[in-house]
């Protein structure tokens, strides 16, 4: 145990962000850089090391967070550093993003504030890559097997990186101009700078993992092909077709899905655009939905000087404490504040869009929303609650429906799907095609940055075992695993 008096003694402090008037001017992370290394050796020690650590339950990864947390107390960032990466390739990419269910797990949130957990993670990785301790780890010896991996996101590049290091020859396929699918162009500079993706990426080139961008499998190579070239497949490609939003005015000029509006604001910043073709600058701006990725669009339209921001959500707002029917260890709705919303904006629940106005000219100009409200378990309308909101710029962020299949992947491979519509897999991640395996939200739905990690890690495990009858890759969940959904 860290401090066996640490919970008692020291209360729970997060990460300092830098003033708001500051960082709406810039792109840059919204942390104070180094304002956790003074702290974050007392706040490991809060952690209480428990017979039964809920905390692994809570993260789909089985991260050893009392491990870390004992080491990172001591300043031992190099052993950290080791049991960090025993269960989680990418933590720099999850103590960012992450929303942290290890912490709604945390046996002391049950009365007091928990372990800072996230915190720990990102100071434990951001001091092993300023200490050199993150090196590349290529194989002993190799396979002689080859693996395609389609999709960069973070469950193909785990997936990509277990395989690798098992000795397999390993090739990622992106359709995009770089790596990092939704890392790269659906997270806004501001909550995590693609450095981290980009140092991550050299990491893996030197154990020996191949990438191809620009390269869409399904059109730009038939699926069934790459099948034949490689003697296994995972199909990492995420769940990438956006919730449309079909009402009246949906077709005006200046109404667009999330997917559309944050790539183009990233690719700024990669310096591929001057301006982006999409911008708030001086506009009103309304955000159809209250998850992560309207938050991304809310800062993202801060940034680019909007005149105004309002974000949607058609559900009501969440309390500030744990509901009974979502009771601890698991993972709550509450009411979040983010970075993004400290920054302005209005957040209004419990409506629904009923269409949109436009000009002469076909750009859209204002909204129409009507209160809502759950009645028998059926949302209904509230009459005389109708009003308009100035809306000059509308981002749609309300989810996503599934796997892209205008491509043609799942046709050429001939997959099966299951009852949500997703890529169907059995217990090893298998699809019905032998040799095809399939991670992430392309077989999960839409779902969260960690359980993607887990599935790709999980999904090697079944890709190596198919290639050489074994494997001692570390496996964290299995698909049909829905204890952890949050």
């Amino acid at each position: 145990m860290a401090d066996p008096k640490g919970f008692l003694t020291t209360g729970r402090e997060v990460a300092e962000t830098r003033p708001v008037g500051e960082r709406v001017k810039d792109w840059n992370e919204v942390y104070v850089p180094g304002s956790l290394l003074p702290i974050i050796s007392k706040q490991a020690g809060r952690c209480m090391d428990c017979g039964i650590p809920f905390c692994h339950n809570g993260c789909p990864l089985g991260n050893l967070i009392p491990e870390w947390n004992d080491y990172a107390y001591r300043e031992d960032w190099s052993a950290a550093s080791e049991r960090l990466h025993a269960t989680n390739n990418f933590p720099e990419f999850t103590g960012r993003l992450c929303p942290a269910p290890c912490e709604s797990a945390c046996v002391l949130g049950i009365n007091q504030p928990a372990v800072t957990i996230k915190n720990v993670e990102v100071s434990i990785i951001d001091k092993a890559w300023d200490s050199g301790d993150v090196t590349p780890q290529p194989p002993e010896r190799l396979s002689g097997k080859t693996v395609a991996v389609i999709g960069s996101g973070p469950a193909g590049l785990a997936a990509a990186q277990q395989l690798t290091r098992a000795g397999h020859t390993v090739a990622v396929f992106e359709r995009a101009d770089r790596i990092g699918g939704l890392l790269r162009y659906g997270i806004p500079e501001f909550k995590m700078e693609k450095s981290h993706i980009n140092r991550r990426i050299e990491q893996m080139r030197a154990e020996g993992t191949k990438f191809r961008t620009e390269v869409e499998i399904g059109k730009d190579i038939d699926a069934a092909k790459l099948r034949r070239r490689y003697d296994a497949v995972v199909i990492a490609a995420g769940a990438t077709v956006s919730r449309d939003l079909p009402v009246p005015g949906r077709d005006l000029n200046g109404v667009h899905f999330a997917m559309e509006y944050l790539p183009l604001a990233n690719k700024v910043q990669e310096g591929d655009l001057t301006v982006s073709p999409i911008t708030a600058e001086g506009k009103h701006v309304v955000v159809i939905g209250g998850g992560d990725t309207g938050a991304d669009c809310v800062g993202t339209a801060h940034r680019q000087g909007a005149a105004s921001v309002t974000q949607l959500e058609i559900m009501p707002q969440p309390g500030a404490e744990r509901n009974a029917n979502q009771p601890w260890p698991t993972f709550p709705m509450l009411y979040k504040v983010t970075s993004a919303h400290e920054e302005g904006g209005e957040r209004i629940y419990s409506v629904s869009t009923t269409h949109f106005e436009g000009d002469e000219d076909g750009n859209v100009q204002s909204l129409h929303l009507i209160e809502v409200e759950f009645k028998d378990g059926k949302l209904e309308q509230k009459a005389g609650t109708e009003r308009v909101i100035p809306a000059q710029l509308v981002t749609l962020a309300m989810g996503f429906t599934g796997t892209d299949q205008a491509n043609g992947l799942v046709q050429q491979f001939g997959l099966d799907l299951d009852e949500r519509g997703n890529i169907a897999r059995d217990e090893d991640y298998a699809t019905n095609v032998d040799g095809v395996y399939v991670a992430g939200d392309a077989g999960r739905g839409q779902s969260l940055i960690v359980w993607a990690i887990a599935e790709g890690r999980s999904a090697a495990r079944g890709v190596d075992r198919f290639l050489t009858g074994t494997s001692a890759l570390h496996a964290p969940i299995r698909p049909t695993d829905r204890s952890l959904t949050v």
